[in-house]
Formats: C-alpha cells, structure tokens, sequence
C-alpha cells in the first residue's frame, strides 16, 4: 500500500497529478480542487494515496489532506460508488459540506455531484449518514487541524532556533498555504517570506 508521496510536481492534467519521487514519475488522480491548489511544476509536495487495486488495473489517488483521503475512502465504500465519482464528490464539496449534506440527508444536494443521479444520492445518504451524524466525522477534522497546528508550532520553534523573533517568524508563517503539509515545506515559505532563500 503506497500511503502517501513525498516528491515534485511534474505537472499535471485536468484530473491527474504527476508526482515526481527519487526519478520515478507517478500519476495521481486527485479532486480537481486540489489540482488548483498544487505548487508550481518542481516545488515540494506530499500528497495522501489511496491504491485501487482492480483485476485487469491499478491506479494511484491523491489528496492534499488526510480529511479528504478519509472521505474518499467513505465514499467509494458506498455500493455503486467507483473512484471517479469520489473523486468528483470532492471537487465539488469540501469534505465537511458532504458530511453536513449527507447527514442532514438532502437528496438535492448530493444529486449535485457529477454522475450522480437521485437513486445514487438516495443510497449514499442511507449507507453514509450514520457514520457523518455521530461524532466521528467531526473527530477526523479535529485531528487534522490538530495536525495543521503542530506543523505550524514546529516551523515556528526552528525559525526561533535560527535566530528569528517571535514576531518574525509570527509574520512568516501567517497565512501559510494549507498544502504545505511538512515541517521543512512550512519553514522553506518561512524563510522564503524572510528573504532567506
């Protein structure tokens, strides 16, 4: 099971990434939003995989966050539910707006979803609102931001380490962009934002 990719863009298509690690180019399917919020072709990324595994195929998808690689996973758990319509589920809705939709079981809005029609809409909401109605889901997204905040704490102790001020590496780090998710990637911006690089 490949669990995530550490690497650079090599670029990308409408649907797919290319995730350059170590000299072996991997193509990833990933939700258009993620797409959009790539680096730029050589930068640093890692992105979360999923490894489907069929009988005559195997294909590689990615996500920027945990969240969504969790999602994704929910989502094709649901029978009649294949990866491509996950993966436009999750271009259309971030994973909390799904959750929110599915648990409050509006038919109309998951019907919104590319290649979904009302049957399709109907059975993801009764296989998936038990799980989005209770405190799971909601415990997912605590754990990622969670996870956000440490990476944050961590860039913010090695720029303090470097001899950067509070305020410094305060103002270094505000607004970080959210697929920035290594320690290193946060303070590699960091400094780039301080004029080091």
């Amino acid at each position: 099971m490949i669990a995530f990719l550490n690497g650079r863009v090599a670029g990308h298509t409408t649907d797919t990434a290319f995730i350059e690690v170590n000299g072996v180019g991997f193509a990833v399917g990933m939700p258009a939003s993620d797409l959009a919020k790539l680096p730029e072709r050589g930068e640093e990324v890692l992105v979360h995989t999923y490894l489907a595994v069929r009988e005559d195929a195997m294909a590689l998808y990615g996500f920027l966050t945990q969240d969504e690689k969790r999602f994704f996973e929910k989502l094709i758990g649901v029978s009649g539910v294949g990866p491509k319509v996950a993966l436009a589920a999750l271009s259309v809705y971030k994973p909390e707006e799904l959750a929110n939709a599915i648990a409050a079981g509006d038919v109309k809005a998951v019907s919104m979803i590319p290649g979904v029609g009302k049957k399709t809409a109907q059975r993801m909401i009764l296989e998936l609102k038990g799980s989005f109605s209770d405190e799971n889901m909601q415990s997912l997204f605590d754990q990622e931001t969670a996870e956000a905040t440490r990476r944050l704490e961590g860039a913010r102790e090695a720029l303090l380490s470097m001899g950067f001020s509070s305020a410094e590496a305060d103002l270094a780090l505000k607004d970080a962009p959210e697929e920035l998710h290594t320690d290193s990637a946060l303070i590699q911006y960091a400094l780039r934002r301080l004029g080091s690089l």
